[in-house]
């Protein structure tokens, strides 16, 4: 509790989030790293690599999260995903945007050095995720296919599903509010992403085109530790797997590159 009270002060200061002079580049990325606080204390089980794919389906497949830390050595892709790497390879090419609600109906194409030069920047605390444009999947497999078979995805699978990927890069703050789907592992290339999970029979109390970030603000602190969310930040290497049906919400602490990989 006392961490939370030290946490408190932060949550009701939304313009100490978006300085643009407290941003500086996160080490060999050319990536901003940003200003939003981790949780307290993380609430989400971790398995390193002696996680067995026995026990995997055994204790977390079809009931909770884990981050596994450990599992791929995802080194050689990272070296890809630099800022100068990625404008070099995928500039001109066109990436298609969602707004960043739990929807994610508007569908906008621009060139990728555009979006990375121009549309990313840190989430307005005050701005509506369906006016918030993010890039986290919908990829051209055409264009972006040679970068992924440099990626090392996560050794498990559910039986009878099929893996696919999703690649992303958004600004410090941004994020998805609350939303479900199928099972899938999701790993940070660089930056932090700070998740929030509910199993599927607590639906979580919030509006859907708010963004996490305002979520976090003005919800969070009025939860009672038991109606919290489980919530975790991930680090590059770390990947986290969430069941089917799991709502889940993530808010990206600095700018991050991420990889999903679904499993439909």
């Amino acid at each position: 509790m006392a961490a939370a009270a030290r946490l408190l002060p932060l949550l009701l200061l939304p313009l100490g989030w978006v300085r643009p002079g407290a941003y500086t580049d996160l080490p060999g990325s050319g990536w901003l790293a940003g200003t939003v606080p981790e949780e307290p204390r993380c609430t989400v089980e971790r398995a390193d690599a002696s996680l067995t794919y026995s026990l995997f389906l055994q204790r977390f497949a079809f009931s909770r999260p884990v981050i596994l830390g450990g599992v791929t050595d995802n080194s050689a892709f990272r070296a890809l995903c630099t800022r100068e790497k990625l404008l070099a390879a995928f500039g001109p090419f066109p990436v298609r945007l969602s707004t960043a609600n739990t929807y994610s109906y508007r569908k906008v194409d621009v060139p990728f050095q555009e979006y990375v030069e121009h549309l990313l920047k840190p989430q307005d605390p005050a701005r509506l995720g369906s006016d918030t444009l993010y890039f986290f999947g919908d990829n051209n497999f055409t264009e972006w296919g040679p970068l992924f078979q440099h990626y090392v995805p996560p050794p498990f699978r559910i039986p009878g599903t099929s893996p696919a990927y999703s690649f992303g890069i958004a600004g410090s703050g941004s994020g998805v509010p609350f939303h479900w789907h199928g099972p899938g592992f999701s790993e940070v290339i660089f930056g932090r992403k700070r998740w929030f999970l509910y199993p599927p029979d607590r639906t979580p109390h919030f509006h859907p085109n708010e963004s996490t970030l305002a979520w976090l603000q003005h919800t969070y602190p009025t939860l009672p530790p038991a109606q919290r969310p489980l919530e975790c930040t991930l680090r590059p290497g770390e990947v986290l797997y969430f069941p089917d049906r799991w709502w889940h919400a993530t808010l990206n602490l600095d700018t991050s590159v991420f990889i999903s990989t679904f499993l439909g």
